[in-house]
Parts: C-alpha cells; structure tokens; sequence
C-alpha cells in the first residue's frame, strides 16, 4: 500500500491551500486505484504545529505529535506540499516545517509542488521559491507543478487540467523502479579506465595508432 503525506501551509479555515492540496490528493488516489493500489494519504495541517515548530527552534528538541507527523514524512512513498504565497514565495510557516525535517528526509523521494495565491503573477513562485527548495533537500519533484489564484476557482477546466497532469506525474513516480549502476564495473566494463586513450595519443592526434 502506497503511503502519501499531504503537508499543507494554509493559515485560514476554510483555506484555498486546503481545497488545492484536497484535490490533488483525490486526483492521486483516483489514479492509484485505477492501477490497482489503494494508498493510504495522510494530510497534515501545518498550522496545527506552528507552536511546536516554534518551540523545537528554541529547544531544539520537537514535541511528541511534531515527531510524529516528521517520522509520518520519513516513512512516507511521497509528498504533496502546498502553500500559500506570501511576498512572492512560500510562507514562513512551510519553511519552518522543513526547516526542522532532516535533511535526508526527502532524497529521492517523489514530491508534488502546488501553491495558492490571489494573482496569477505569483505562479512563477513554484519555480524560483518551491522547487530550489526542495531539489536543495534532494527530492524528485515532479515537473508539473500547480498554482491556483483566486480566479482560478471560478471556471477551473484550466485548473483541472493541470491538476489531472500532475497527479499522472505524481502516481508514474511512486510506479517507476530504475536500477543505476554504481560504477563502470556493474555496466560491464572489469576496468574503469579501459575505454581512456592513452596521453601520448592524444597529443600525436587523429589518424594514429
């Protein structure tokens, strides 16, 4: 059973960051199941934690129910992050959380990008603000990431579209098994530097032997 952690950064209730990241995950788990996988997604509401998150800054020790949710992240298949946008980038609140996470956490590890914001000016945030910051943390994120704007939730065919695209991503990532050869040896080759031409052919130049 595939295990997707949902971490969403909205600071109101209700909250469009929750309405994105609900919809992502159900676009997700629509997908899995047509494969035959029934995943379990968790959704965790940062705001719940912005005390403890606070609190493991100055202690340096997180609380009981902030482990779990960091311990929830490490055992997860992948992760949906969502945030809201703040100032052109990702709240201070969805920074925190990773900010405190183990920075091994994430390596390797599918994640799906989304934001929310109240102009469509802001979607460029995905790009400069989200994805350097999780390919910092040496995650796999997916190439589609998705913005919502507040016009977006009107007539969202467009915002659908993008969202269906992304969870295909997101469930061809938790499907996909590569083998990568750890060194010259494994891809058939007994000798690292076999295929090296020898220096004093290089400098006797092309047409030698």
């Amino acid at each position: 059973m595939t295990t997707i952690v949902v971490l969403t950064a909205g600071v109101s209730q209700p909250s469009s960051t929750r309405l994105l990241a609900d919809r992502l995950a159900e676009a997700t788990r629509r997908r899995l199941q047509a494969s035959g996988d029934e995943p379990r997604i968790e959704v965790v509401e940062l705001r719940e934690y912005a005390r403890d998150l606070a609190n493991h800054f100055v202690t340096g020790f997180p609380s009981a129910s902030l482990r779990a949710v960091l311990d929830e992240v490490a055992d997860a298949d992948a992760v949906i992050a969502v945030t809201p946008i703040f100032s052109a980038s990702y709240s201070g609140l969805f920074k925190m959380f990773f900010d405190v996470l183990d920075p091994t956490t994430l390596v390797g590890k599918p994640v799906l990008i989304a934001a929310t914001g109240g102009t469509a000016r802001h979607s460029l945030a995905l790009d400069h603000a989200l994805r350097p910051l999780f390919a910092y943390l040496r995650a796999v994120v997916l190439p589609t990431g998705v913005y919502a704007a507040t016009e977006d939730w009107a007539s969202d065919g467009d915002l659908r579209t993008r969202i269906d695209r992304a969870a295909k991503e997101l469930a061809a990532a938790l499907g996909l098994t590569v083998t990568v050869p750890t060194s010259r040896t494994d891809a058939g080759s007994s000798d690292v530097f076999a295929d090296v031409l020898p220096f004093e052919r290089l400098l006797a130049g092309p047409g030698t032997s």
